[in-house]
C-alpha cells in the first residue's frame, strides 16, 4: 500500500513524531511517502532518526512554489524522481511568503504531486493543511485520512463557522490524539457519525529511559527547595502563547516568594521568546530561569534526567509528547488541564492536574513535590509505568495500519465512535 503524508514542513525539530511515525510505516513495509512545502537540509541532520536514514529522502518531495498561478511543476518532477532534501530541483514554499496566496496554483501542485506518485491512500497530518486543500469541491480521487493533533480544532479558524466543512464532507475518516479532540471536532462540525479513529501519541521507552540517562542510581533526597539544594523544575516545548509560558513563570515566583529556592530551566525556542524573556524579566527571575533554546533529543534527554519536576502550564494542548517523554523518565509532572492533558497524566498518581491559568495552584503543587523526595519518586515511578503500558510506539503504528487498510478498503465498521478505543483514564 502507497500512503502518503502531508505536512507543511518536514522534517522539523517540533514535530519529529511524524518522523518517526514515517521511519516506523516504512520499515512496517508500508510504501510510505511524505509531500511538504519546505524541507530544509540541516532540519535532517538535527532529527537524530533521519540523519541515520539518508535513503529516507527519496521518500520525500517537495511541492514546488507557485512562480506562475498557472504552473504546475509537480507531475514533471514527480515522473522524473522525488526531490529530497539537497536536490537542486527543489522548490521552496517559505511560510508566509506572498506566493502562497496564489491558492490556484498551490492546489494545482499538489494535485500534480498525488498525480505523480499515484498513492492508494492520503493522510493530511494537521487539519489545517487539509482544510486549505480540501476546500474546493475538487475530489483528490484517492481515499483521504485527516489528524486533528490540537492547535488546529482549539485555535485555528474559530472565526470561520465552515472553516472544516471541506475536511468533514471530504474526508473518508479522522484520526485524532484522544477525547476531547473528538468532542471538540463534534463541536466544530464535524458529523457524530463520522468514521474516526482515537491513536495517542507514543514515546520510545527505550530511549527516553532512566536507567540509559543516569537518572538511575542519583542519591535519593527527602526535600528540595533550599539554596543549598534548589527544586529543579524542567519544561520543555515552543516558545508560544499556548504553552502558557507565563503562568509557568508566574507559579515559580509564587514558589521563591514563599521561600522555596527554584531552579528552572526551560528549553525549545519560537515566536514569543521575546515575550517569555521579558517576563522573566518583569518577574525578577533572572537568577532561577535559564532558557536553554532549542536543544535536540540526547539534550533533552539529560536535561529531563537532571529535573526533579516537570512543568506544563499550556492552556491549549493536543495532547503533548514532552509531557509522555518527562513521564517516561520517571519525572512527575505537574501540568494544566488545557484539552488533552487530562487524559495524558493521571492526578494524584504520575503528577498533578491544576486549572489553567491557575498560577497559584501549580505553585501549591510544586511545594508539594519540593517537600516529599518520596512522593516525587512513587509519581514518577508510576508515569513511567502508565507511559510504557498505554502509549507504546508498535501499538500506535498498528493502529494507523489497521485505520489505512479500513480506509483503503472501505470497510469503515470498525472505525464508527462506539468502537473508536479511548486512552483516557487513569
Amino acid at each position: 500500500m502507497k500512503v502518503v503524508l502531508v505536512v507543511d514542513v518536514f522534517p522539523k525539530v517540533s514535530t519529529t513524531f511524524i518522523a518517526a511515525k514515517f521511519i516506523a510505516l516504512v520499515d512496517q513495509g508500508i510504501d510510505a511517502h511524505v509531500v511538504c512545502w519546505t524541507s530544509e537540509p540541516d532540519m535532517w541532520e538535527r532529527v537524530a532518526t533521519l540523519a541515520s536514514r539518508p535513503e529516507l529522502a527519496r521518500r520525500v518531495h517537495v511541492v514546488p512554489s507557485p512562480v506562475k498561478p498557472w504552473t504546475a511543476l509537480g507531475p514533471a518532477l514527480a515522473r522524473k524522481g522525488s526531490t529530497g532534501p539537497g536536490d537542486t530541483r527543489r522548490r521552496r514554499l517559505r511560510s508566509g511568503a506572498g506566493l502562497v496566496r496564489a491558492g490556484l496554483a498551490e492546489g494545482r501542485g499538489f494535485d500534480a504531486w498525488l498525480d505523480g506518485l499515484d498513492p492508494d491512500l492520503v493522510h493530511f497530518e494537521f487539519g489545517a493543511r487539509a482544510a486549505r486543500c480540501l476546500s474546493s469541491e475538487r475530489p483528490l480521487g484517492r481515499p483521504v485520512v485527516v489528524s486533528f493533533r490540537g492547535y488546529d480544532l482549539n485555535c485555528q479558524g474559530l472565526d470561520q463557522a465552515d472553516y472544516y466543512d471541506g475536511v468533514w464532507k471530504r474526508a473518508d475518516a479522522l484520526h485524532l490524539l484522544g477525547d476531547d479532540l473528538w468532542r471538540r471536532a463534534v463541536r466544530r462540525g464535524c458529523p457524530p457519525d463520522k468514521p474516526h479513529l482515537l491513536i495517542p501519541p507514543a514515546v520510545d521507552t527505550g530511549f527516553f529511559s532512566p536507567a540509559e540517562s543516569g537518572r538511575v542510581g542519583r542519591p535519593a533526597t527527602d526535600s528540595a527547595g533550599t539554596p543549598e539544594r534548589p527544586l529543579r523544575v524542567l519544561s520543555v516545548g515552543r516558545l508560544h502563547w499556548k504553552k502558557g509560558s507565563e503562568w509557568a513563570l508566574e507559579s515559580v515566583r509564587r514558589l521563591l516568594d514563599a521561600g522555596v529556592a527554584v531552579d528552572y530551566r526551560i528549553v525549545g525556542h519560537g515566536r514569543d521568546a521575546e515575550v517569555v524573556t521579558a517576563c522573566v524579566d518583569d518577574l525578577g527571575l533572572r537568577d532561577s530561569v535559564t532558557l536553554l533554546g532549542s536543544r535536540r533529543r540526547p539534550e533533552v534527554r539529560a536535561e529531563l534526567a537532571r529535573a526533579d519536576v516537570f512543568l506544563h502550564a499550556a492552556v491549549s494542548e493536543g495532547f503533548c509528547n514532552a509531557v509522555m517523554e518527562a513521564q517516561a523518565m520517571e519525572v512527575p509532572v505537574v501540568c494544566s488541564d488545557a484539552d488533552g492533558l487530562g487524559e495524558n497524566v493521571a492526578d494524584g498518581i504520575s503528577g498533578f492536574v491544576v486549572g489553567r491559568r491557575d498560577a497559584a495552584a501549580m505553585a501549591d503543587r510544586l511545594a508539594t513535590l519540593a517537600a516529599d523526595g518520596s512522593l516525587r519518586q512513587r509519581m514518577g515511578e508510576a508515569g513511567r509505568a502508565r507511559v510504557a503500558g498505554r502509549f507504546r510506539p508498535e501499538d500506535q503504528i498498528e493502529a494507523f495500519v489497521r485505520l489505512y487498510r479500513a480506509v483503503y478498503t472501505a470497510d469503515l465498521a470498525g472505525l464508527t465512535p462506539s468502537a473508536a478505543p479511548s486512552p483516557a483514564g487513569g
